[in-house]
């Protein structure tokens, strides 16, 4: 009965759990501050002007002797860039952003981030946002260990502020939120190009020289060419109303209907071949400092018209970066371009504004619009665009190194140190286990290697690299599924996403036990605490095999929790998920305050007396990955016919109950650590080769006794 009620009990508490999971629906996060609520954080001296039909800030102005000034936009970093954090909620922060591009004011609205919430306490991560007062965008803002702020360089190109020990990867997601966010306002309100700023782009090698002629340009790609044919236009308007109405284009489909050069003439081996030594010293000192591009227009088109007013920005021509446009405008350039070729062209030189932030080193992309009209009086205008990427060899310039502060890119490159350890341990890991047999010959190498992975899983993967897998990252699943958020959260910790990656992965070959029993750092720190248990010859306490199933399901009761909590209220997740000790004893190393220490000491003395007490039978991160064993291929413990009848030494032997009395392994409760593979192959251990070898032995004696 009792056997009966356990597996109707965990299929209904599975299925509850499947089907909590696809109960998802909701609506993304949104800003909380109205015109009042930012009065209330910006008072006198300041007001706050009308909320941008558009753009959602808040311009914030300053009064002086001239009227008011435009001191500051204020925005909340949800609206621009809701990065998921660790519990798949974003941070929430108030950004005030000077018309320089310096950070007036962050501050937390609000924040569900694990560490945060009960963890260290929400005051790091508030004194961590004060360190963005008085730095700009125009510095690249690196995060380093915390130190000091007196050997901070805060006023350089890089600006360096203090990380949160045990929080580092939180921090990064919220620089990346703040700097990204700020970013967005910058460019449409500041001028900025996206991702850019002055200071981080490339420098341009001025010893980089070679007398070239023009082919040899264009043939390097120093110049590039944009040739579009008649035929060309035609086709684009194809099946339009602006179809046909170009008759010398009719006429002549072959023939060039614009044809354009373009070259960044500030590049010295660009410009002096192209406009000769004496013009182009001339041009950079009046360009000061400024890049520029010059443009050769041929063909029936022209960048050029009637209308083009000579100093403006031009109208059919543009120029992108990084998926935004680059200002730039007409220098008046209109020296004589010496090259016979292109005599009658038109010729402009474009200077880019620096506060746009081009990066010479980086691809552009080069457009031109062509507008047919149709009618006389009110004509309807039918534009279409050609485009032209341009981009110049990096060894015409000096790079700059590396943001460490921003982009997923940069997050990962600074844990390629953990992140090459970590990947040789699971290397390590997956050619043991694939021999298992090998490896368990020897019970006291086998013993050895055992503890010294689970120390190396302890020490490395849970206080080095804080790669403690938490049920933590179900809420940003859940919250990723139901559009509060992104997947990408994922990304964020690369240490952690690796062992979640080879932990799911070893669910098809092993099940559950290669994560809970060789990868979870608090389940090697229970698997130590056992062992002082067994060195000392503490007594142990077991339950009977009837009770020990139904002592299961309180972990599929505490997911279950969980889920529902996630789900219906959200905002009490993070506490709900305290049930792990798991940030009190890795990722704080017991650094907390009382009760929580409490409780997770507790837990590791309750599981000296009971071997791993909580991964057995309250952990809802093992509840999650039971639930996931029906995925495993393979039945890779081996097993004979006599395995629980009549022999019982395995059942008898495996600490976590795993063995039926019938002999069948429960994958679903097996943590892997193959004393029951060890104990197959032991001919003094095993009973069935026991007795087979008392039997071999007496059958030789029976032999020699019956020889004459």
């Amino acid at each position: 009965m009792v056997s009966g009620l356990w597996r109707a009990g965990r299929r209904v508490l599975v299925g509850a759990c499947a089907a909590l999971l696809m109960l998802i629906g909701g609506v993304a996060a949104a800003a909380t501050l109205d015109r009042a609520g930012v009065e209330l954080l910006f008072p006198k001296p300041y007001s706050v002007g009308e909320r941008d039909p558009v753009l959602p800030v808040w311009p914030i102005l300053k009064q002086s002797y001239n009227g008011d000034v435009l001191a500051a936009y204020v925005f909340e970093s949800v609206d621009f860039e809701p990065i998921p954090g660790f519990s798949g909620t974003p941070v929430n922060l108030l950004v005030a952003l000077r018309p320089n591009g310096a950070f007036l004011s962050v501050r937390v609205l609000s924040q569900h981030e694990p560490v945060f919430v009960d963890g260290l306490g929400p005051e790091p991560l508030n004194d961590f946002v004060k360190q963005y007062e008085g730095l700009s965008l125009n510095q690249a803002i690196k995060i380093v260990a915390p130190r000091k702020l007196a050997t901070k360089n805060r006023d350089g190109v890089a600006a360096e502020i203090d990380g949160v020990s045990k929080a580092t990867a939180s921090v990064r997601i919220i620089n990346e939120t703040i700097v990204n966010a700020a970013l967005q306002v910058a460019r449409e309100r500041l001028g900025f190009s996206r991702g850019r700023d002055p200071n981080r782009v490339a420098k341009i090698r001025p010893g980089v020289f070679a007398p070239l002629t023009f082919a040899q340009m264009l043939e390097r790609g120093y110049i590039r060419r944009l040739r579009v044919s008649n035929a060309e236009v035609e086709q684009a308007y194809k099946a339009t109303e602006a179809e046909g109405l170009d008759r010398e284009g009719l006429a002549d489909p072959g023939g060039a209907f614009a044809d354009l050069y373009i070259a960044e003439v500030d590049v010295p081996i660009i410009g002096r071949n192209l406009l000769g030594e004496a013009n182009w010293r001339k041009l950079m000192g009046q360009l000061d400092g400024a890049p520029a591009m010059m443009v050769i227009s041929l063909g029936r088109w022209t960048f050029m018209p009637e209308s083009f007013v000579p100093g403006a920005t031009p109208d059919l021509i543009g120029l992108a970066q990084a998926g935004a446009p680059v200002a730039w405008r007409d220098f008046v350039w209109r020296d004589r371009l010496d090259l016979p070729d292109f005599a009658g062209a038109d010729v402009a030189v474009l200077r880019i504004a620096p506060e746009a932030a081009f990066d010479p080193a980086s691809s552009s992309q080069f457009s031109i619009r062509v507008i047919r009209e149709k009618g006389i009086v009110y004509p309807e205008k039918f534009p279409t665009d050609f485009k032209l990427d341009y981009i110049l060899p990096q060894d015409l310039f000096d790079l700059p190194p590396d943001d460490k502060g921003l982009g997923l890119r940069s997050i990962w490159a600074s844990r390629a140190r953990d992140m090459s350890i970590l990947s040789a341990g699971l290397i390590v890991l997956a050619f043991a286990l694939s021999r298992q047999k090998l490896l368990v010959r020897s019970p006291r190498a086998f013993k050895i290697f055992r503890l010294g992975f689970l120390a190396f899983t302890l020490v490395f993967i849970g206080w080095i690299a804080q790669a403690q897998l938490s049920i933590v990252w179900l809420f940003g699943l859940i919250k990723a599924i139901r559009g509060q958020g992104t997947f990408q959260f994922f990304l964020w910790d690369p240490p952690t996403l690796m062992v979640t990656v080879f932990g799911v992965a070893a669910l098809f070959i092993w099940g559950r036990g290669t994560f809970c029993g060789w990868l979870c750092p608090f389940g090697a720190l229970q698997e130590f605490f056992g062992e002082i248990a067994r060195v000392t010859k503490l007594r142990q306490f077991s339950l009977p095999q009837r009770y020990e199933r139904l002592a299961r399901l309180p972990k599929f009761l505490v997911l279950a929790a969980i889920l529902v909590t996630a789900i219906f209220f959200s905002s009490q997740a993070e506490r709900v998920a305290e049930v792990e000790p798991f940030k009190t004893s890795i990722t704080l190393l017991f650094i907390r305050s009382a009760p929580f220490v409490l409780y997770a000491v507790a837990l590791l003395i309750l599981g000296m007396f009971h071997y791993k007490f909580f991964c057995r039978y309250l952990c809802p991160l093992g509840a999650t990955f039971s639930a996931l064993s029906y995925v495993r291929l393979f039945n890779w413990i081996p097993r004979r016919r006599e395995c629980g009848t009549p022999c019982q030494m395995c059942r008898v032997k495996c600490r976590y109950g795993a063995i039926e009395r019938g002999g069948a392994v429960i994958y679903a409760e097996c943590f892997q650590c193959m004393d029951c593979v060890a104990i197959h192959d032991d001919k003094t251990q095993c009973v069935p080769l026991v007795l087979a070898a008392k039997k071999a032995r007496r059958a030789a004696r029976e032999r020699l006794q019956a020889a004459p």
